[in-house]
């Protein structure tokens, strides 16, 4: 039981992260879409995190629950977007979606695999540098912090990237001996996921990046914990010991 990272960002000559990362999540690209695959994880964990993405979108902009595309008219920007896993959900839910990864192996996979279900995502290649001076209605960034090399410049280039009014979606294991464990002495060492995938000792708790958030003069909503059980799988719970959710906004 672990979290896979849905795609961090390489270093690029004034890059905020390390190009080390995105060789070795580039790598997966071909096995990207693969629910048995390398990123099984993510396709376990996609449920529960869309479902909280539905509720922070519906609460954040007064929608009633019941609309297919509560986020007709908006935009959307994906940080480390891998081959697409939350991509094509939010164009589903009626956003333009951008999409950015560092590894063009990823990106060109999600770009193949968003032509073949009839979506147009535009996808880019790089780090969240790539669209600096461009801004989002809604900004997400799921399990890519903790591979970053500076974690500061990094939440920086999210605030920057979000519009007036927007909000932002950031997901990450946190630093507990729960994790340490789970994610990396179980998970990748038996497999579940690829060995190397995480480095605990660049986990962020909760306060240190809701610190991070406010830094750059975004208000911080509830952090919502990611528990996994045998019998129910991954869901959101008040548990935030193996991995959390946070959403933030201008205001």
């Amino acid at each position: 039981m672990a979290l896979a990272s849905e795609a961090p960002l390489a270093q690029a000559a004034n890059g905020s992260v390390v190009a080390a990362e995105a060789a070795h999540f580039g790598k997966l690209a071909a096995d990207w879409w693969n629910p048995h695959g390398s990123s099984a994880m993510l396709h376990r964990l996609n449920p529960a995190r869309l479902g909280f993405l539905r509720q922070a979108i519906d609460a954040h902009w007064s929608g009633d629950g019941q609309s297919f595309t509560p986020l007709a008219g908006r935009t959307a920007l994906d940080v480390g977007c891998g081959a697409g896993l939350l991509a094509e959900p939010l164009a589903r839910l009626g956003a333009a979606v951008t999409g950015v990864d560092a590894a063009p192996e990823n990106v060109g996979a999600a770009r193949a695999h968003a032509e073949a279900q009839g979506l147009a995502i535009e996808y880019v290649a790089g780090g969240v540098e790539a669209v600096a001076g461009r801004q989002f209605d809604l900004v997400t960034s799921l399990e890519v912090i903790e591979h970053v090399a500076d974690p500061a410049g990094f939440v920086a280039g999210l605030a920057g990237a979000l519009a007036p009014g927007g909000l932002m979606v950031v997901s990450t294991p946190n630093r507990t001996p729960l994790s340490r464990l789970a994610m990396i002495t179980l998970a990748e060492g038996v497999g579940a996921i690829p060995r190397g995938t995480h480095d605990w000792d660049k986990f962020l708790t909760p306060d240190e990046l809701t610190a991070l958030l406010r830094a750059e003069g975004l208000t911080v909503g509830e952090v919502r914990g990611l528990s996994f059980t045998a019998s129910r799988g991954f869901s959101i719970s008040d548990d935030t010991r193996l991995d959390y959710l946070v959403t933030a906004w201008r205001g």
